[in-house]
C-alpha cells in the first residue's frame, strides 16, 4: 500500500448510499492523486472490501442491506484492510463503537475536505509504514515476562498464543512496549502511530487502549502491562 505522494494511486472504496456526498468526495480526492470507487448498499460495499483491491475503506454507518457496522464486522473476520468511518455528529456512541469494532478512525459526517484528507493520509501511511521492512522497524522481538512482541511479522503472543490484534492496536502495544517505563500521552501516541495531531474530542485512543487490555486479559484494577497515568497518559510497565 502506498500513499498518494507516491507513483500509483492509492485506491480508495467509499461505500455510502448519500451519492451526492460520494460524488463530493471523489471530486475531491481524485485530482490529489486517488483512484476512488463508490458503492451504496452494505452488501456491494463489503464484497468490494473484500476483493482486496482497495487501500482504504470510507464506511457510513446507516447503509440499505447491510449496516456499517455490519459490514465492519464481517470484514474484520478476514481483512485489516484501513477503515475509515463516517459518523453522525456528535454520535460519540457510534465512534466508540466502530472504535471497539477495528475501525482505524472516524470522521464527522460535516467534515472539512482538509480533515478527510489528514484522517486518509494517516490511516494509509500507518499501514504503509506497518508494512516496510526498515533498519528501524528490525529490531527484534520484545518480550516482557509473558508476553512477546514481534515488529517483524506483527505477531503478538500471549503465554505463547497468539493475540489477535487490528494494525492501531498493534502499533500502540508495540509503541508502549518500546518505550516501556517512559509515559506517553495521548498526542504522542497518535503522532507516533498515525503522523496526526490529538485533539481534545478525540478518545480513540482510549478505546484502542481498553481493547488492548480486554484482549491481554488485563486485569481492570491491576494492569499487568498498561498503565493509565492519571491526566498525563499511559505507560508500559516495565520486568519486574
Amino acid at each position: 500500500m502506498i500513499s498518494d505522494s507516491q507513483d500509483r494511486k492509492t485506491k480508495v472504496l467509499v461505500i455510502d448510499d448519500d451519492q451526492k456526498l460520494c460524488r463530493l468526495i471523489k471530486e475531491y480526492l481524485e485530482p490529489l492523486g486517488y483512484n476512488v470507487q463508490m458503492v451504496h448498499t452494505g452488501t456491494e460495499g463489503l464484497a468490494m472490501a473484500l476483493e482486496g483491491k482497495f487501500d482504504v475503506a470510507i464506511l457510513d454507518v446507516m447503509l440499505p442491506g447491510l449496516n456499517g457496522w455490519e459490514v465492519l464486522k464481517e470484514l474484520r473476520k478476514k481483512s485489516n484492510l484501513p477503515v475509515l468511518m463516517l459518523t453522525g455528529l456528535g454520535e460519540e456512541t457510534d465512534r466508540i463503537v466502530g472504535l471497539e469494532m477495528g475501525a482505524d478512525d472516524y470522521l464527522p459526517k460535516t467534515f472539512s475536505t482538509r480533515e478527510l484528507l489528514a484522517r486518509l493520509r494517516a490511516v494509509t501511511r500507518r499501514t504503509v509504514n506497518s508494512s516496510k521492512n526498515t533498519s528501524a522497524d528490525l529490531k527484534g522481538v520484545i518480550q516482557i515476562r509473558n508476553l512477546s512482541i514481534n515488529p517483524n511479522n506483527r505477531i503478538v503472543n500471549l503465554d505463547n498464543a497468539p493475540v489477535e490484534l487490528t494494525p492501531i492496536e498493534f502499533d500502540i502495544l508495540h509503541t508502549l512496549a518500546a518505550n516501556a517505563g517512559i509515559i506517553l500521552n495521548r498526542d504522542q501516541l497518535l503522532d507516533r502511530i498515525s503522523g496526526r495531531s490529538y485533539d481534545v474530542f478525540d478518545r480513540s485512543i482510549d478505546v484502542h487502549i481498553s481493547a488492548l487490555r480486554r484482549k491481554l486479559k488485563e486485569a481492570p484494577h491491576k494492569p499487568k502491562f498498561i498503565k493509565t497515568v492519571r491526566s498525563v497518559g499511559y505507560m508500559f510497565v516495565k520486568n519486574d
